[in-house]
């Protein structure tokens, strides 16, 4: 029987890929998002895929989302927090919204996401939690206080956990991407993309969303059962830890 798989943040950019990287590797498969009813359906029809909306840094929302889920697909036991957003501005000029939107979906859902469905693994004895960080969560970005915070959290968060729970069969790993070719990049200009980041890539080149998914697809593996409380960068050299 397939084994499920939940991907936050599932139905565009990193994400779809994971989620379509997961279904070609024989997982079952649900995405979520937040917003874009629009994207999710084109997601949807093209790739098979069941998805579901829900805030992820909504706790109540959480739950009643992934009873959903496990209602239809079964329990899950790959869990990828992938969702993400940026609201990027000087700390001088950061209002508290900015901050705590960033904190609340890319932090706080880590906790959201991962409480009702982490009695489960434990009872059944196996789970892959996979948790999407970033290269600027590694090393700190101007002007994304807010973005490096939550990114950095999300390592801490993966090291705690992974000590908690190794002994139940469940793996808990981070993962952080440099500068990938998706909309949020492709939205900087061209001459800053060129002169203020592929230039400093030692690979010279964006990474592919596909690329940091077969990573994912590599962790939520069952012979991936002695990596636990790792992050694995994928920067291109970009920083090296």
């Amino acid at each position: 029987m397939a084994r499920v798989a939940v991907v936050t943040g599932g139905t565009r950019g990193i994400g779809a890929a994971i989620s379509v990287s997961l279904k070609e590797a024989g997982y079952l498969v649900a995405a979520t998002y937040g917003g874009n009813d629009e994207a999710a359906k084109e997601f949807h029809d093209a790739n098979a895929i069941q998805v579901f909306k829900w805030d992820v840094g909504d706790a109540e929302a959480c739950a009643a989302g992934l009873a959903k889920v496990e209602a239809e697909l079964g329990p899950v036991d790959v869990l990828v927090n992938n969702a993400g957003i940026t609201r990027d501005a000087m700390m001088h000029k950061m209002d508290f919204d900015k901050w705590s939107a960033v904190i609340r979906t890319n932090l706080d859902s880590l906790f959201c996401m991962t409480r009702p469905l982490i009695e489960g693994m434990r009872e059944r004895g196996f789970g892959r939690i996979i948790n999407i960080s970033s290269i600027n969560g590694q090393k700190g970005q101007m002007g994304q206080t807010n973005y490096s915070a939550a990114k950095a959290g999300v390592i801490g968060f993966t090291k705690a956990l992974a000590q908690e729970t190794a002994r139940k069969g469940i793996t808990v790993n981070a993962i952080a991407p440099g500068y990938i070719n998706t909309e949020m990049v492709a939205a900087v200009p061209q001459d800053v993309l060129e002169k203020s980041i592929i230039s400093f890539i030692p690979v010279g080149r964006l990474g592919e969303a596909e690329e940091v998914a077969r990573c994912v697809v590599f962790l939520a593996a069952d012979d991936a059962a002695f990596v636990t409380g790792s992050t694995l960068t994928v920067n291109g050299g970009h920083y090296i830890t």
